[in-house]
């Protein structure tokens, strides 16, 4: 993060603020999840895949912007799970932790996997192991010294990221096939839905942005939705190239933790996309895993009071444990973790929104004015979503 500083006049830097908040949310949002949503679609229909990342990505732009109001009506600096006692009570705050900690561990679990994936097919040798190791021993030691992921490296990140994706559209386009984008398939009607919820998930990071804005908080609600918008584009783009490029035969020849898109993408194309893509696969989960791991680092420390010690061995060796022991795959976990742990941050969001209308302690840089009927469908859509993916996972 960036220290405080006072006053700056220079609209570079104020101009700069703005982007450096913006790609730290877009950092956040945009990892593991990009990876799995093609095979997804593929497998459900690609039209009825692309309405649900349009349906789910509107639907976070409004609770990022309900989190956004919730950070500046409030005087206090806390993560999410402090704001959920302060206006929930207890059981909002334990219920977030739940919720954070289920989802966090996903992602986390589904970066170690995909890591040692992408990384073996990047370099063509060895095995996904050593290299998912190799991986978490690197970030480990990053979040330990407690170096984050800020602005400006996600900055970095995200625009190579832009780029890549860009370059394998160009130069895949003779080769998509249009037989690939099947309308829908209803035996998989529910299959896109917890992966594209867990590829928006971002909220963590919100407070982190209004950290980096400091002074110049009126930016925010800016901020939030173009950090907010620009991942359903991306998704979009990344999901019409890859599922155009490889069909999902390709997709089923491969074992469960290698159905990612990156890789598909190299067996299916040229070699030097399938660097590129991998390229941005790995860079894309390094920068959310330094994000996810320290919020929730910074959760255990800051809002249970537990040593900082402690909180760094609950963040690293929970996931690497069951990363390493193969206990689930990488589209499994990522479905599991976002429609369990999405859905419950929906919820929870959707009712602390409406309590800081009442509570809040601080006047606002922004104010939304949305009727209370679009909480209420996301609270249906977010709870039959969790009963949904519960039941088919363990019953």
């Amino acid at each position: 993060m960036f220290k405080k500083r006072g006053q700056v006049k220079d609209s570079f830097f104020h101009k700069n603020k703005l982007w450096i908040a913006i790609t730290t949310l877009i950092g956040t949002i945009v990892g593991a999840g990009i990876l799995a949503i093609p095979y997804t679609l593929a497998k459900a229909g690609f039209f009825y895949g692309l309405i649900i990342i349009v349906l789910l990505g509107l639907a976070f732009l409004f609770l990022n912007l309900y989190v956004g109001e919730i950070v500046l009506r409030t005087k206090e600096q806390h993560q999410l799970t402090g704001y959920m006692e302060i206006y929930l009570g207890k059981w909002g705050k334990y219920l977030m932790a739940f919720s954070m900690i289920f989802g966090l561990y996903g992602a986390l679990i589904a970066y170690i996997i995909g890591e040692g994936a992408a990384l073996k097919t990047l370099f063509g040798f060895g095995h996904p192991l050593i290299y998912s190791l190799i991986f978490f021993t690197f970030v480990a030691l990053i979040i330990i010294r407690g170096i984050k992921a800020t602005g400006k490296a996600e900055l970095i990140v995200i625009s190579l990221l832009v780029f890549v994706v860009i370059f394998i559209g160009i130069f895949s386009f003779q080769k998509i096939a249009p037989q690939n984008f099947t309308l829908f398939n209803p035996l998989f009607f529910f299959l896109p839905y917890g992966v594209v919820l867990f590829a928006f998930m971002g909220s963590v990071a919100i407070p982190e942005i209004q950290e980096e804005l400091g002074q110049h908080k009126k930016l925010m609600k800016k901020a939030i939705i173009i950090g907010s918008l620009s991942p359903i584009l991306i998704y979009l783009l990344f999901s019409f190239i890859i599922v155009g490029v490889v069909d999902l035969g390709a997709f089923e020849s491969l074992s469960p933790n290698e159905r990612i898109a990156t890789i598909a993408l190299g067996i299916s194309s040229a070699p030097l996309l399938g660097i590129l893509a991998n390229f941005l696969a790995v860079c894309a989960m390094f920068t959310s895993f330094l994000t996810i791991g320290t919020a929730l680092v910074e959760m255990y420390h800051y809002d249970f009071g537990i040593s900082r010690r402690t909180s760094l061995l609950l963040v690293l060796i929970i996931p690497l444990l069951i990363a390493v022991a193969n206990l689930i795959t990488f589209v499994a976990v990522i479905g599991l973790a976002g429609a369990v742990a999405g859905g419950l941050d929906g919820i929870l969001i959707v009712l602390a929104y409406w309590k800081v209308k009442r509570l809040g302690n601080r006047i606002p840089e922004y104010s939304l004015t949305t009727p209370k009927l679009l909480g209420y469908l996301f609270i249906i859509m977010f709870a039959l979503g969790i009963i949904y993916q519960i039941f088919t996972n363990f019953f």
